[in-house]
C-alpha cells in the first residue's frame, strides 16, 4: 500500500466523528500491515500484531473497538480459528 492510499483512507475517516483515538489507532494498525504485506484491499492480520501496533493492552478493548469498526461498516474482519492461518481484515472504505 502506497502513502498516498494510506492518507486517503485516514482523510475519509477523520470526518467520521463517531470514531475515538482507539478507532484510529487499530485502522492505522491495519493500515501499517498492509503497507508492509503490500496489500490495499485484504490484510492478513493477528491479535498480537493488532494489539502491539496499535498500543491496546485489554482484550475486551481490543474486541470492543475492532467490532465497533465492523458494525460502521470500516472493515469486514474474517477470523481464521487455526493457529497456523491468519485472520484477514478488508478494508471498506
Amino acid at each position: 500500500m502506497k502513502t498516498k492510499a494510506i492518507h486517503n483512507h485516514l482523510s475519509k475517516l477523520e470526518k467520521d466523528a463517531r470514531l475515538n483515538v482507539w478507532h484510529f489507532a487499530l485502522v492505522t494498525a491495519i493500515l501499517t500491515l498492509a503497507a508492509t504485506q503490500k496489500q490495499s484491499k485484504i490484510i492478513n492480520v493477528s491479535r498480537r500484531k493488532l494489539m502491539a501496533l496499535s498500543h491496546i493492552k485489554t482484550l475486551p478493548s481490543y474486541h470492543k473497538y475492532l467490532k465497533e469498526l465492523q458494525e460502521l461498516g470500516i472493515i469486514k474482519y474474517t477470523p481464521s480459528y487455526h493457529p497456523g492461518y491468519k485472520s484477514e481484515v478488508e478494508l471498506l472504505v
